[in-house]
């Protein structure tokens, strides 16, 4: 049985992973492993280790403690706080979201005011 911090851990590292635009394959090969140990991870089939976690976060250069955001709730019953409908499993999003990343800076933030002043008037 799939533990819930287990599936969160998993997803977290999906949801990075796509964000830095890297394949499966190459987080394993980074990581020195085989791709279908990290489709264990990501669906939450196999529990990450600790030095295994640290590689990961390495590679993706994200802190250790960013597989772990979103969780609250006890040991034995963590809750996810994530977005309705868990956005960023969503490709359309998280494609949308490394286009925003990739636009400068300067133009990023008129952007970001923009869609904010939409939204707000809808």
């Amino acid at each position: 049985m799939k533990h819930p911090v287990d599936v969160h851990v998993g997803k977290r590292i999906r949801h990075r992973r796509w964000m830095v635009g890297m394949t499966q394959q190459q987080l394993a090969e980074r990581v020195g492993i085989k791709f279908q140990q990290i489709q264990k991870y990501e669906t939450g089939m196999n529990r990450v280790s600790a030095s295994r976690l640290w590689d990961i976060a390495e590679t993706l250069a994200v802190p250790v403690s960013f597989f772990f955001e979103g969780l609250e709730g006890g040991a034995n019953k963590p809750v996810e706080s994530a977005l309705p409908g868990d956005i960023l499993a969503d490709k359309e999003a998280l494609e949308l979201v490394r286009s925003y990343y990739a636009i400068p800076e300067n133009q990023r933030r008129r952007l970001f005011e923009l869609a904010r002043v939409l939204s707000d008037a809808a």
